[in-house]
């Protein structure tokens, strides 16, 4: 079966790129790189041609409004309509765990409008709401700037390697559409200013960290379990203490992005 990854070079996109491979698909990894533009339709037609399923793994370069907006309402509009004209049977996009209840952030309103289409749509679809990835922690921690405390939110967090991430995105992809909705997450639970501080520590930063319910992620208020996943969920099998034994500190670094 030929299935198309749209960002697909990006980190989840090219896992999933892995994943469905092993399975033995023919799969197709479509991004900028390889002359996708799915914002502006640019080779969309060319790539989605005899494709019976796409997963879109693309992810926005600006996180904050409007262009965070702008970027998911283009881009998922563009990438529905040459889905339809191109007669695919699967469609599956990849959200992430809490999105509804986090509406006090450009980004996550972004992602819900994303979400609204993908269900709107005359496609047969699965969303895929995933927890943060391993890989992504590291956005949360400061700037190295004197000995100012970190304030983190105590709620609880899920997370998932991206290698699992990738390779059940890859079967969910590969099966017929079934459910309307998925979620996946790692197989553990954390608190989320632990795990910040667990990551802190691996890259001998001795800065104090602070449980304080009112901190923000990325903007919103969390509950205790906004962060986690429904009952049902498919689980990678990667504990975090495992895999980021796997990495050196050169492979793990603080990765500051503009913040959603």
């Amino acid at each position: 079966m030929k299935i198309v990854v749209i960002g697909g070079h990006g980190l989840i996109g090219s896992r999933v790129v892995e994943g469905l491979a092993r399975l033995g698909h023919d799969v197709v990894a479509a991004s900028r790189r390889s002359g996708v533009d799915v914002l502006t339709g640019e080779g969309l037609a060319r790539v989605l041609e005899g494709a019976q399923a796409v997963v879109d793994a693309c992810n926005a370069p600006i996180f904050e409004d409007p262009q965070v907006g702008d970027f998911f309402r283009s881009a998922t509009t563009q990438l529905l309509a040459a889905c339809e004209r191109a007669s695919v049977q699967h469609l599956v996009g990849l959200s992430i765990v809490g999105t509804p209840y986090l509406q006090d952030s450009a980004y996550f309103r972004a992602k819900a409008v994303q979400e609204d289409l993908v269900h709107q749509s005359g496609l047969r679809s699965t969303l895929i709401r995933a927890t943060q990835c391993y890989e992504f922690m590291s956005q949360l921690v400061a700037p190295l700037g004197g000995r100012q405390a970190l304030h983190l939110s105590p709620a609880k967090v899920q997370p998932v390697a991206a290698d699992d991430l990738g390779a059940l995105v890859a079967q969910v992809a590969a099966a017929a559409p079934g459910q309307r909705m998925v979620q996946i997450a790692g197989p553990e639970c954390h608190r989320l200013f632990e795990l910040v501080e667990w990551v802190m520590y691996f890259n001998q930063d001795d800065r104090p960290v602070v449980a304080d319910p009112d901190a923000r992620y990325y903007g919103a208020l969390l509950k205790d379990t906004t962060l986690t996943p429904e009952p049902g969920a498919l689980l990678g099998g990667t504990r975090f203490a495992d895999w980021l034994a796997r990495h050196t500190r050169r492979a793990f670094p603080y990765v500051h992005l503009p913040a959603p």
